[in-house]
């Protein structure tokens, strides 16, 4: 190749990268803040390539990190629309920050709604919405101040959902002859000093409405006149509370039962050979991540942009069929859109296998301050003699 073939085949190599980038910065760019393991990275990547969109992903290690960011975002929203008003006659033009989505889990859903921190999805852009079982839509259809409510806006696009669990070591059940099976069996005195419990009154307390036959959203606590009795009795088969690494004494063999979440139980037992797991058989606590969009302008970007709907492209993927298998099949979470039909073999089974218990479960949802004050009491006397 001579020096003038080569200078032009250079300049069509320069151009190409220019037009790249140039491609590269003309594409929407949405920041997503979700939970550490909760996605693929393989199917965030397929996302990109198929959307054109530019995706910054930023891990989050708990959801009350994620919680607080949407208030760091508001009070900066607050602040800038401040001091972009130069006098009180003169309109203010809406501050039009990046778009953004976060992951949240359905418990905050209430207070994100009555702090103002996101807006509401607008139905008609979520193509999948009709295909939701209608109690997944009646989780996120909420009024102004966080209830749910029939006839209210849509918050929250539920993409992955979880449950509480009996974790327990098979080989100490052995001699026994039997296994725990419902919340009825952490009553049983052969586990009196070897459970560990959530340090979470709703889950514990709601575990103990369970077994009497009531619903974790009972309004009125004092109604049920054996539950004080209930909870002091299962007070002492406590070892301990604990809502983060409790499955290590259960590991080591110093607890013999741990009530959890899925999402550490499940990852536990594809490591942990010694250790079984069961979706308790009456129903229990479920929880639900969702996708939320902030409130960072005036307007809801997903309807004043008419030509970037990056919020609306990301949520209405993670409802596709192939995408919420997948999610289902490799994270130890499913999607809400998975059919009882299908088989896995990952973490994941214990749920999908289980789905008729899904319908004997509950979201916790939020309650009146009295009733809260009720569960504040109960949980004091509860566990006074810890």
């Amino acid at each position: 190749m001579d020096r003038r073939l080569f200078l032009q085949a250079l300049s069509v190599v320069t151009l190409s990268q220019l037009l790249g980038a140039c491609q590269q910065q003309n594409r929407p760019v949405l920041e997503v803040n979700t939970l550490q393991k909760a996605l693929p990275p393989q199917l965030i990547g397929k996302f990109r390539s198929q959307s054109q969109i530019s995706v910054q992903v930023g891990i989050k290690s708990s959801t009350q990190e994620i919680f607080s960011q949407l208030q760091q975002w508001q009070a900066q929203k607050t602040q800038d629309v401040a001091e972009n008003t130069t006098t009180p006659q003169e309109p203010v033009s809406p501050v039009q920050l990046p778009h953004r989505v976060v992951s949240l889990g359905d418990y905050w859903l209430s207070q994100a709604i009555q702090q103002n921190l996101i807006q509401p999805l607008p139905a008609n852009q979520l193509i999948h919405w009709s295909g939701l079982d209608p109690r997944w839509q009646q989780l996120v259809r909420r009024d102004r101040t966080g209830q749910p409510s029939a006839n209210g806006d849509i918050w929250g696009a539920p993409f992955r959902w979880g449950a509480t669990l009996i974790a327990y070591r098979p080989d100490k059940f052995k001699d026994l002859g039997w296994q725990p099976t419902t919340w009825s069996d952490l009553w049983r005195p052969e586990l009196q000093g070897r459970i560990s419990l959530l340090d979470q009154p709703r889950e514990v307390i709601g575990l103990t409405l369970k077994r009497l036959q009531q619903s974790y959203n009972l309004k009125n606590l004092d109604a049920v006149s054996a539950l004080p009795t209930e909870l002091q009795a299962l007070n002492r088969q406590v070892r301990f509370y604990a809502s983060t690494q409790y499955l290590e004494s259960l590991i080591l063999g110093d607890t013999w039962v741990a009530v959890g979440w899925s999402t550490d139980i499940l990852p536990a037992l594809l490591q942990e050979p010694d250790i079984a797991a069961v979706f308790p058989q009456g129903g229990t606590a479920l929880w639900a991540d969702l996708w939320v969009e902030p409130r960072t302008s005036t307007t809801s970007t997903l309807a004043a942009n008419a030509d970037s709907r990056a919020v609306s492209q990301w949520i209405n993927y993670w409802w596709e069929a192939s995408v919420a298998a997948n999610l289902s099949q490799f994270t130890s979470a499913i999607s809400p859109l998975i059919p009882a039909s299908v088989t896995s073999q990952s973490s994941s089974q214990l749920l999908i296998a289980h789905l008729d218990r899904f319908e004997r479960s509950e979201f916790l949802l939020p309650l009146p301050p009295a009733t809260l004050d009720q569960y504040q009491r109960l949980w004091q006397e509860m566990r006074r003699a810890i």
